[in-house]
């Protein structure tokens, strides 16, 4: 009888046990999927520093001569919201994607989503609220930035799911993206591209991809875990594309100066003045990606190199005083 009594008090109690142990580990799972919103992290995720590209967007009224149009000017600003949130969006994605290599990278391995201060849930609900305001502020803007954003993520989405594994046609995806700003910061907003312009754009992101691809190839430190493109360059042949996308940089922007239709606009044959400054930010970056291991980053290597700044200045005010005496 005993023992009988010992069973019924058993088998409730295992049951239990049974119970608690199937439901624990979806407590768990329920816990991390509420896990705090760690803003610094979501933030860090968004890359808010990468906004600066999206300066491109402004060429159409530097070059155009509009600067002085302030409704078109909201405009512009609307345009560089629009990508600076779209592409915050994609950078959320391509983290998603890559949060399991960049678990083995030295550096990539402190992002948000590969380290766990952001989760899944969290960074899917971050980007798909960049993803609408994006939306809003393009169609807003203009339609046909609408269009070109739209044509911008499908690019990027492409690169992140397989493009960026094809040599060569990697980096033109990523110039791409330059040259869809420009497109968006001057036809998309009714202003009439310059084709110089857009060659001088296109040749110049082409010099940063390959430069960046140039960086990450003799980054000693993150061989072990190399992209897999990598493999299918050599360092001289990103050496002569640098040297290609250089010149068809010089060259195109030199033309872009001397072309009668820009003389025409601007009322000056004197932008040809500016080209020593395009020259010099050139060669300085040239030298930082061979001397200094720089390159991997091109936004923080540009805004945290005094000599580049300086020129970039110079550059500007040069072009503006030209522009409007």
């Amino acid at each position: 009888m005993n023992t009988g009594r010992g069973r019924s008090k058993t088998e409730p109690e295992s049951k239990r046990n049974k119970a608690v142990g199937l439901r624990q580990p979806v407590a768990n799972h329920m816990h991390s999927r509420a896990a705090p919103l760690n803003v610094g992290a979501i933030m860090r995720l968004l890359r808010p520093g990468q906004w600066v590209k999206n300066a491109f967007v402004c060429a159409g009224v530097l070059f155009g001569g509009q600067l002085h149009n302030a409704p078109l000017l909201f405009t512009v600003a609307l345009t560089f919201a629009a990508f600076s949130l779209m592409g915050s969006s994609v950078y959320a994605l391509n983290d998603y994607l890559d949060r399991e290599s960049d678990r083995e990278h030295p550096t990539k391995r402190y992002r948000p989503l590969a380290n766990g201060t952001v989760t899944v849930v969290q960074g899917f609900a971050a980007a798909i609220m960049c993803f609408g305001l994006s939306v809003v502020a393009a169609w807003f803007a203009d339609p046909r930035v609408l269009i070109i954003v739209l044509l911008y993520l499908a690019i990027n989405v492409a690169y992140s799911l397989r493009l960026k594994h094809q040599p060569v046609v990697d980096v033109f995806c990523i110039s791409s993206g330059f040259m869809l700003r420009i497109l968006a910061g001057t036809w998309g907003i009714r202003i009439p591209p310059s084709g110089w312009l857009i060659l001088t754009g296109m040749f110049i992101t082409l010099f940063l991809g390959f430069a960046k691809r140039r960086a990450e190839w003799t980054d000693a430190a993150g061989t072990h875990s190399r992209r897999p493109v990598l493999e299918l360059y050599s360092r001289e042949l990103l050496d002569t594309f640098l040297s290609i996308a250089a010149t068809g940089t010089v060259l195109s922007y030199g033309l872009y100066t001397l072309d009668p239709q820009t003389i025409a606009l601007h009322h000056t044959d004197k932008l040809i003045y500016t080209l020593p400054f395009v020259l010099f930010g050139l060669f300085r970056y040239l030298f930082l990606l061979h001397s200094h291991k720089k390159g991997e980053n091109p936004s923080a290597d540009v805004f945290t190199d005094r000599q580049i700044l300086i020129c970039g200045a110079s550059f500007a005010g040069c072009a503006l005083w030209l522009l409007n005496r």
